[in-house]
C-alpha cells in the first residue's frame, strides 16, 4: 500500500533520512522505533509532504506522490496526527475534526457519517466536541489530533509519538481506541513512531528500527536502538 523507495531527506545541508526503502501493507500495523533525533517525525513529514525528499519516491497504491503537495495528500486517504497535535484552539474540537473533511469539499452527510465512525473508534471524544481546542490538556489533544487524522485517514493513518506525555489512563484508553479502528477499518494501513517500543507493548504491530536516519534489521542493532523495549519482530525494509 505504501511504498518507500531509496528516501533522503537533506536539512540545511545535514542528511537526515538516508536511502530509506520500506513497504507497508494495507491492514499491518507498524511501529517505526528510534531515538530522539533519528529521523522518524522527519520520514512522516516527507510522506505526508510536509518535508521534500531529496532523492527517492513514496507511492500510494501504486501512484507515485513524491512531487504531490501535501495539501492533496489528505484526499488519497492520508491521516496525520502530529506530536504536537496542531489543533486549531479557536476552533471547537468537533469544528477541528470537521475540518479536513470540508477542505476536500465532502458532502455533509459523508462527512456527518466519518464523525460518527470516529465516535465509534474514540467514544472519549464525544463529550469534548462542543469545547474549544484551546480548552484541551495536552492528552486530550492528542486524542482530538487522533480523531481528525481518522476523519481523512481511510488508507493510511500516521501518528507521531502517540503514547509521550499520556497520563496513564488516557494511553490505555488511546490503545483501546487503536484496537477498535483495527477492527472497524481492517484495511487501515497504521504507521506510529515512539522512542520506546515498550509504549506499544499491547498493540499488536510489526517494527522498523531507524537509527541516525537509516533503517537496520539486524537484532543488535535493534536493541540498541530501543534498550527498553522486549524484542520484537523485526519488519525488515526492502532493498534500496
Amino acid at each position: 500500500m505504501l511504498t518507500l523507495t531509496n528516501i533522503s531527506v537533506q536539512i540545511a545541508g545535514i542528511s537526515v533520512l538516508r536511502g530509506i526503502s520500506a513497504n507497508i501493507a494495507s491492514g499491518a500495523t507498524v511501529a517505526l522505533v528510534g531515538r530522539n533525533g533519528a529521523g522518524k517525525t522527519t520520514l512522516l513529514r516527507t510522506i505526508m509532504g510536509v518535508a521534500g525528499a531529496h532523492g527517492g519516491s513514496i507511492g500510494i497504491n501504486g501512484e507515485d506522490i513524491t512531487r504531490l503537495a501535501a495539501h492533496r495528500r489528505p484526499a488519497l486517504g492520508i491521516g496525520y496526527a502530529p506530536e504536537n497535535r496542531v489543533l486549531f484552539p479557536n476552533f471547537t474540537v468537533e469544528e477541528n475534526l470537521r475540518f479536513p473533511c470540508e477542505a476536500q469539499g465532502l458532502d455533509a452527510r459523508a462527512t456527518a457519517r466519518r464523525l460518527q465512525e470516529v465516535m465509534d473508534i474514540v467514544p472519549e471524544l464525544k463529550p469534548m466536541l462542543p469545547r474549544s481546542a484551546a480548552a484541551l490538556s495536552g492528552g486530550q489533544g492528542k486524542m482530538a489530533a487522533l480523531g481528525r487524522a481518522l476523519m481523512v485517514g481511510t488508507r493510511l493513518v500516521m501518528l507521531d509519538e502517540p503514547f509521550q506525555g499520556l497520563a496513564p489512563v488516557l494511553a490505555l484508553q488511546y490503545g483501546e481506541s487503536l484496537r477498535r479502528l483495527h477492527q472497524v477499518r481492517p484495511e487501515l494501513a497504521i504507521l506510529i513512531t515512539e522512542s520506546n517500543h515498550a509504549l506499544l507493548k499491547d498493540i499488536q504491530s510489526e517494527t522498523l528500527i531507524l537509527e541516525r536516519g537509516a533503517l537496520i534489521a539486524d537484532s543488535t542493532q535493534a536493541e540498541a536502538a530501543a534498550p527498553h523495549a522486549a524484542a520484537p519482530p523485526v519488519f525488515a525494509p526492502t532493498a534500496p
